[in-house]
């Protein structure tokens, strides 16, 4: 009776599930190489002209006093928009605007702004593209992240390009090619069930998710359970009159022969899939806070007039500087500048520029931020570990790794040429790291270190995945068609 149960249930759940199945396993390949389309900051600095220091007559100070904010500013960056000058302060009150060559505020843009914004990033003119005005999501603006922006100009171009100028900002919030779309509806797009109608209703597609990878995880234990039940190692069964060890023909057969072999990891896929979606809030846990604080000092305005934005660009005179960022790390002022191809360098307001902060003095901050307990190990790493990767390599190498001898037995991966944290772990983030991000992506160290083995691995999973759906697929139209057609 509990045999004939756990069948029934098997069979039902996957005559409900087999699609989703389906979408998942094959565009789990274009996951592994396609993103889903996107600009990030080294995108808009890539795209933006060097700063030209003789366009800049304002000081930080200066600036801010034009900027209309109430509170001390906690990041000030110096950068272009339209060709111009611009600081961007940003304080916990809000951000504000400011040009650096007239002290005038940006609060918005007109379309002839926009247009000429757009037109400066795929480097064509705006009359050839066309624009529209984005009231509701499209397909490359679903994220929650555009929504704060609600109306959007949209510029498409004869050769497929498209830009997505916020008025409200004047920032290029999204841009895509005719590329990076297809590259989307192989990847992204089915595997997240990133389909407009349904995900720009968070609410609703955060529940389909979350629902259909865990009924989708049950479904796959039952169907795992039954295929061992059923399998005869003594070959206790027929099949074309000869001893067989399972006693299914035709389809049932290949998806019994498909589930024994790839059930396992069927069950844990879907299972860290549904973790992707946080189900479970009271288990989530935030890293320490102290240490990314400790590498930065509070920002005062006054101590960047001994040398002003122009004196530190003259700093580098060979150099195209895309952004100066105002920062002080260990109390010294400092300006962060960002160059051409997203390195940087360090010019602090007295002394000579240079490419990286003191790595024993980072270490002596993050030790006395971290006690009582203090520093169980710091070290200079040059390559990834099982806590710190990147599959297209582009997070910075080499990194102070400093391990914490607390509790949780914390480590931060800190930049030497910005003071920044770019990684970190916990004990207490095991579950993502492992269940999530180690049974889905199955970057394993000793796996996801040797490529192409990881990509063989990969594709020979989800291949065989999909053939596991194919062959579900197939069942649930014969069940349903039987009980269709026997009404």
């Amino acid at each position: 009776m509990l045999k004939r149960s756990v069948i029934f249930a098997h069979r039902w759940l996957g005559v409900a599930l087999c699609l989703f199945f389906l979408l998942w396993f094959p565009s789990g390949i274009g996951m592994m190489y396609w993103d889903f389309p996107g600009v990030e900051a080294a995108d808009r600095l890539a795209r933006s002209p060097a700063l030209d220091p003789s366009t800049i007559r304002l000081s930080p100070a200066e600036a801010y006093a034009l900027s209309g904010l109430s509170q001390p500013p906690s990041q000030v960056r110096l950068n272009t928009f339209a060709g111009r000058p611009l600081y961007r302060f940003r304080a916990d009150s809000g951000a504000s605007l400011v040009y650096a060559d007239t002290g005038a505020r940006q609060t918005g843009v007109m379309n002839g702004l926009a247009d000429r914004i757009a037109s400066s990033w795929v480097g064509q003119p705006a009359g050839a593209a066309r624009r529209e005005t984005l009231d509701d999501a499209d397909q490359w603006t679903v994220q929650r992240s555009f929504r704060v922006d609600q109306t959007l100009l949209k510029y498409s171009w004869p050769n497929g390009e498209q830009v997505y100028v916020s008025p409200a900002s004047g920032e290029v919030v999204q841009y895509t090619t005719a590329a990076s779309r297809l590259g989307a509806y192989l990847g992204p797009i089915p595997h997240w069930i990133y389909f407009t109608p349904l995900r720009k209703h968070q609410l609703a597609w955060d529940r389909l998710i979350t629902w259909s990878s865990g009924i989708g995880t049950i479904a796959a234990l039952l169907g795992l359970v039954v295929g061992l039940w059923m399998y005869s190692p003594a070959k206790a069964y027929r099949y074309e009159g000869a001893p067989a060890r399972i006693p299914y023909r035709g389809q049932k057969r290949w998806h019994m022969v498909f589930g024994l072999l790839f059930g396992l990891g069927a069950v844990t896929w879907a299972f860290s899939g549904m973790l992707s979606m946080d189900p479970f809030p009271s288990l989530r846990q935030r890293p320490r806070a102290d240490i990314p604080r400790a590498l930065r000092s509070r920002l005062e305005l006054t101590a960047f007039a001994a040398r002003d934005p122009r004196e530190a660009l003259a700093q580098l005179p060979a150099l195209s500087v895309k952004e100066l960022e105002l920062t002080a790390v260990a109390g010294e002022p400092v300006y962060l500048a960002t160059l051409e191809r997203g390195e940087t360098r360090i010019v602090p307001v007295s002394g000579p520029a240079r490419q990286e902060f003191d790595r024993q003095s980072i270490i002596h901050l993050i030790d006395s931020a971290s006690q009582p307990g203090g520093l169980a190990d710091a070290r200079v790493i040059d390559r990834y570990d099982a806590y710190y990767l990147d599959r297209h390599k582009q997070r910075p190498l080499p990194v102070i790794l400093a391990r914490l001898n607390d509790a949780e037995h914390s480590r931060f991966y800190i930049d030497p040429k910005t003071a920044r944290v770019v990684g970190s772990y916990s004990s207490r983030t095991w579950m993502s790291r492992w269940l999530y991000h180690g049974l889905h992506s199955l970057d394993f160290p000793w796996l996801y270190d040797y490529r192409p083995l990881w990509d063989i691995v990969v594709i020979t999973f989800m291949l065989g995945g999909t053939a596991l759906c194919v062959t579900s697929l197939i069942l649930a139209w014969r069940v349903l068609g039987s009980y269709l057609w026997s009404g």
